[in-house]
């Protein structure tokens, strides 16, 4: 993971896909604990409680934690390659499960471990990805007549609004890629130093 953060999947994608007459059927999820991981995981199996295998890779916490199943299939012939798809693409908090009903044609071990990377890949591919971002998130207060110029200010730089008040002056929660260095000092040089700003945190943040 760097410092700039990572990528993960956006949306949950259902891809099916046959090989030599059985059916593989890939599914994605964005799964930021292990948990939630093995929740998706586990409806899955409730939905194809008869299927030959159910097999799954995840890595979650933002690359903290990878686990991986063949689920009966032979060793290393699923579960691991299905995670190197997984890591080659750099996604992080996510979980692929690949289900499989047997078509009654042996693939052997070389045509397992290609038919899961492919439905994995042909799945992920299908799925829209999203970039968590490290971030510094900043506590800027100033007064009224300060408002249209901070607005006009932030247009210049990726940022995300968290928080906002509006009682005697306006006080904000913003969060500011790591990449951009410069944040702090060049709001302070345009408001002359007349505005109050606070680093409270570095934090991920997904920016939209």
């Amino acid at each position: 993971m760097s410092i700039n953060g990572y990528i993960r999947v956006k949306n949950s994608i259902e891809k099916e896909i046959i090989i030599e007459k059985s059916r593989f059927i890939c599914y994605t999820k964005m799964t930021e604990t292990e948990d939630s991981a093995k929740e998706f995981i586990d409806s899955i199996r409730k939905k194809h409680p008869f299927a030959t295998h159910n097999c799954y890779a995840y890595v979650v916490e933002g690359g903290k934690i990878a686990r991986f199943s063949d689920d009966g299939e032979p060793q290393g012939t699923a579960g691991i390659p299905m995670l190197e798809v997984l890591k080659n693409r750099g996604l992080k908090d996510t979980t692929v499960v690949v289900t499989r009903y047997f078509g009654g044609i042996k693939l052997g071990a070389g045509g397992l471990v290609r038919a899961y990377s492919s439905c994995t890949s042909a799945g992920l591919d299908d799925a829209d990805v999203e970039e968590n971002i490290f971030s510094n998130l900043f506590k800027i207060s100033f007064g009224y007549e300060k408002y249209s110029l901070f607005l006009k200010f932030i247009e210049k730089y990726k940022h995300k609004t968290v928080y906002s008040d509006f009682a005697e002056g306006v006080e904000v929660e913003i969060a500011v890629p790591l990449a951009e260095e410069d944040f702090c000092e060049k709001i302070t040089d345009y408001f002359l130093g007349k505005i109050e700003i606070e680093k409270k945190d570095e934090i991920f943040v997904v920016y939209g």
